[in-house]
């Protein structure tokens, strides 16, 4: 069967064509290191890698978070640190002053510092972070934790004006943690330590009488529960450290894994490839020296 000259021609053509273009895309490999340059290269392992760098994403967005919420953790839990020593401080004073043998001179004198902590717990109270947003006002970040209204009668002059809501991060598939704690019973106490203050600086003022002695000893309770309360707060900070610093360990070895396993899915074999390349130009360079001696020969050679 005679072949024309023209078919013969489109059929080298495209096999050349085809040689030229395994070697060229064996060659981009091997200079990228990867062995898929497009999804066709191999569909279901192009699926698995896909699958796997969005799972790296996911995994790196969890590590940030966590990085981000572990740092507003520590500085809440620094602030609260504070105010439990200046409750503490507050404590010792009010014990002294509910010390019978007190003149009136002593119990004016215990409340210019019992003031100065007052003064304090208000200033950590409304604490604000790097951003300017209050640490402490739940959801509410751009309304100060606590407020002072000086015309309010006394016992009433602080009002938490926050809310308790959290605010909840993403640590983990379907897993949240609140990245901040609010503290609403600091308000009573200032109002107790309001009332003790002035109560210590009445004009002869004596701890004896059962109206005066009353309301310190209520400051003093007020004291005691608002330190039981920010300790379970602090401590339930620690746990959700703890937690979270578990949880990205977790989060450290699944985006190792998942890197490896990508690896070794998309990286390239250079010894197969390098085998590959060698049979695919010795069998262009054939095909083209084929090529050239057909093209040169004409029916008289065989004649």
């Amino acid at each position: 069967m005679r072949i024309a000259n023209s078919q013969y021609q489109d059929t080298m053509n495209s096999a050349l064509q085809l040689a030229s273009a395994r070697v060229s895309a064996l060659n981009q490999k091997m200079a990228s290191g990867q062995r898929l340059l497009v999804p066709s290269d191999d569909p279901l392992t192009s699926m698995r890698l896909a699958r796997l760098t969005s799972e790296n994403a996911a995994v790196t967005q969890y590590r940030d978070n966590i990085g981000a919420l572990k740092t507003r953790l520590q500085q809440s839990e620094s602030y609260l640190d504070g105010m439990t020593g200046d409750i503490q401080q507050a404590r010792d004073l009010l014990v002294g002053a509910l010390d019978g043998s007190n003149s009136s001179s002593d119990l004016i004198a215990i409340a210019s510092p019992l003031q100065s902590l007052r003064d304090s717990l208000l200033y950590s109270a409304n604490s604000k972070d790097q951003e300017g947003r209050y640490v402490f006002s739940g959801t509410a970040t751009a309304t100060p934790t606590i407020t002072y209204d000086p015309a309010a009668p006394l016992g009433a002059r602080y009002t938490f004006t926050g809310n308790t809501l959290p605010q909840d991060v993403v640590v983990s598939s379907g897993v949240t943690q609140a990245a901040n704690v609010s503290v609403p019973g600091m308000a009573a106490l200032l109002n107790q330590l309001d009332g003790a203050i002035a109560t210590l600086r009445t004009p002869g003022v004596s701890i004896s009488d059962p109206a005066s002695r009353a309301v310190v000893s209520a400051a003093l309770d007020g004291v005691d529960t608002a330190s039981a309360t920010l300790s379970l707060t602090i401590a339930n900070l620690g746990s959700a450290q703890k937690t979270l610093t578990t949880l990205d360990t977790n989060h450290a070895n699944v985006g190792l894994s998942n890197q490896q396993a990508m690896i070794n899915l998309g990286q390239l074999d250079y010894g197969e490839a390098a085998i590959q390349l060698n049979d695919y130009v010795t069998a262009l360079q054939a095909t083209q020296k084929a090529y050239a001696k057909i093209s040169g020969l004409s029916l008289f050679n065989v004649l």
